[in-house]
């Protein structure tokens, strides 16, 4: 049946009721195209809203019946960089800003990345916030770009959330990473780490990126910062 999916419009798998059909995690198939290629998706229940209408019988990924309303088109964006447009991120993968409320039992995941020339040395930094529980991780990655620190900082901040079933915040400086791993942005470098984070995030029922500015006294950036540089400098002094 039809429902919206954000900015978005999609199939979602339904039993006979017209209830959703979601597994463990609360994730239920959903599908953007009427293709027979189309790709399935998990999109997190509470993301989903009915909209009125009767249902369609169809394998899934495969094309609605003919006549069926067509899915609205998804809004893509065009990277500042130059990069191409290409396809949105997975259904459970959004954006949220500093002033949202998060949900009860959100898992906070505050990253950095830092590059001592760049290519340079280079470190990241993570904090995970979850209730009362605090996690903190800084490693030094070898030489690498800015951009590659940053990446890795989310990927290894995602791997410390321990329940992907919960909901979970990504705190980031960079509008990079953001953009391609959330906005459909192309990759024209880091390809494989980029594949290897996108993922990763597949097994998330709901992610949320929220850009934040770098260097600007947000504690807990500051902190990220702080742990990604002292990384570098530790490598510096062992060498």
């Amino acid at each position: 049946m039809r429902h919206t999916l954000r900015d978005a419009q999609v199939w979602a798998e339904v039993d006979d009721a017209g209830r959703l059909v979601a597994d463990p995690g609360g994730r239920v198939t959903v599908v953007y195209k009427r293709d027979p290629a189309a790709k399935t998706y998990k999109a997190g229940a509470r993301n989903l809203a009915p909209i009125a209408g009767a249902g369609i019988e169809a394998d899934l990924g495969g094309g609605a019946p003919a006549g069926a309303p067509a899915p609205a088109a998804k809004r893509t964006t065009r990277a500042s960089s130059g990069a191409a447009a290409a396809p949105a991120a997975a259904a459970n993968v959004g954006r949220a800003t500093l002033g949202d409320r998060a949900p009860d039992g959100t898992v906070h995941v505050w990253t950095d990345g830092a590059c001592t020339g760049n290519p340079g040395p280079a470190g990241l930094g993570v904090v995970v916030i979850d209730g009362a529980s605090r996690k903190e991780h800084g490693e030094y990655l070898g030489a690498g770009t800015n951009n590659i620190a940053e990446l890795t900082a989310i990927l290894r901040g995602l791997d410390l959330v321990k329940d992907p079933t919960r909901p979970v915040r990504v705190y980031t400086d960079s509008q990079y990473a953001i953009g391609v791993l959330s906005l459909g942005w192309k990759a024209k470098a880091n390809v494989e780490l980029i594949q290897e984070i996108k993922e990763r995030l597949r097994a998330f029922t709901d992610v949320r990126f929220v850009k934040v500015p770098g260097h600007a006294g947000v504690p807990e950036n500051e902190r990220c910062d702080a742990l990604a540089r002292g990384a570098i400098t530790s490598a510096g002094r062992r060498r």
